[in-house]
């Protein structure tokens, strides 16, 4: 029985290497209704079990809620409602074209692969792309990191997005699909257009995803400068991370990003201060920190542990772009002097960015900014468990 489980677990991962992801694209909308275009290839139209039409160039098809359905309308002519709409590609290669008509969009998505429409709640249409792993990886990056990155970056970007699909099959499992398109989950906002070294990546890093040192499948946090040291992880979120460990990195530091500048109302800081955390304002000590702060290597709390000041609540109240800062008075303002954008826990992607460029291959910087990590073949991971799930 343990061994037949195991078989079952191989297919279902071969299938979501290999074959297709379920994936909710144009979650940022309330969508009563898209229109559906041709961009490359024919697609058949289905609804439910029963091939309706085609499009080719130049056509499209209005999909609407209608009641508890879908309605489909081509060329003014209503094919039918149904409760699955499906755009199936004839061939490989294929992509689509896909504007929100209700809410209205002036900006319009292209896709790979295959597309399924389904009504949701009351007056909603979900809209899930059925798309190729190697193509669905493309546009994660792109939309992710932009164009014009060395290789190499590109190569690190591919490995942390298929690990985390890989690791996150089932996030949205109740709503019908995979993954969504937005950033809780990874930004999703195009098929691969301009940038022909992302699918190159993609390709010549096929199968290869990251594993933390107990060999389970590792969550490859990233953020945009570091400022010159990552953070540990705790000072960020309640529980420790072990691979991500907090480094000097002197490679995002001449990045614009790396140095920033706020001012915020004296009178607003020390509301804050005092009515969240009861900062002892006449203490003779602390009293005399309440806008003088310094923090020449990440901290976690401000001034003192022992007040529970985290940074991290400073951070999100007033906007910042890191916690990593110091902050004087002058005037009516507290001044703050800060570090890096971003979270800081894992690999600083300017930082990566500018290693690229220098030489570095993908697995030193994978390496240099999370601890004792392994690059493993999925499925040779896969084999490697298989004496522990049929208990051999």
């Amino acid at each position: 029985m343990k061994q037949l489980l195991f078989y079952i677990a191989l297919i279902f991962s071969f299938s979501a290497q290999t074959q297709e992801l379920k994936v909710g694209i144009l979650r940022a909308y309330d969508l009563s209704a898209v229109r559906i275009s041709y961009n490359e290839g024919t697609y058949n139209v289905y609804g439910d079990s029963t091939e309706l039409t085609s499009i080719w160039s130049g056509q499209s098809i209005e999909c609407k809620r209608s009641g508890d359905k879908i309605k489909l309308v081509k060329d003014d002519k209503t094919l039918g409602t149904f409760d699955t709409v499906y755009f199936r590609g004839v061939e490989s290669g294929n992509s689509f074209r896909i504007r929100p008509t209700s809410p209205y969009s002036k900006k319009e998505r292209k896709y790979k692969d295959n597309i399924m429409l389904i009504p949701s709640g009351n007056t909603e249409i979900t809209v899930i792309n059925e798309v190729m792993m190697e193509n669905y990886l493309p546009g994660v990056i792109e939309s992710e990191g932009g164009g014009g990155k060395h290789i190499e970056y590109y190569k690190v970007q591919a490995i942390l997005s298929r690990t985390y699909v890989l690791d996150h099959l089932s996030k949205h499992r109740k709503d019908g699909f995979y993954l969504c398109d937005r950033q809780h989950c990874q930004a999703y906002h195009n098929m691969m257009r301009f940038t022909p070294d992302i699918q190159k990546a993609v390709n010549e890093t096929a199968g290869i995803i990251m594993l933390d040192h107990q060999l389970e499948l590792a969550d490859g946090y990233f953020f945009a400068n570091c400022g010159g040291q990552t953070s540990e992880s705790d000072f960020v979120w309640n529980n420790p991370v072990p691979y991500c460990r907090s480094i000097v990195d002197t490679f995002c530091i001449r990045s614009w990003q790396a140095n920033w500048t706020k001012k915020i109302p004296k009178s607003s800081w020390k509301n804050y201060l005092v009515q969240q955390f009861g900062y002892p304002v006449n203490d003779s000590i602390f009293g005399q920190y309440l806008y003088a702060f310094s923090q020449p290597n990440r901290k976690a709390f401000y001034i003192d542990p022992r007040l529970g000041i985290p940074l991290r609540d400073i951070r999100t109240e007033f906007k910042l772009k890191s916690t990593w800062f110091d902050c004087h008075l002058e005037g009516d303002n507290v001044v703050l002097e800060g570090k890096g954008f971003g979270h800081g826990v894992g690999l600083c992607q300017e930082g990566a960015m500018s290693m690229a460029k220098l030489g570095y291959s993908y697995e030193q910087i994978l390496k240099f900014y999370f601890t004792d990590i392994q690059l493993f073949d999925y499925f040779h991971w896969l084999f490697l468990r298989q004496e522990e799930m049929v208990g051999l």
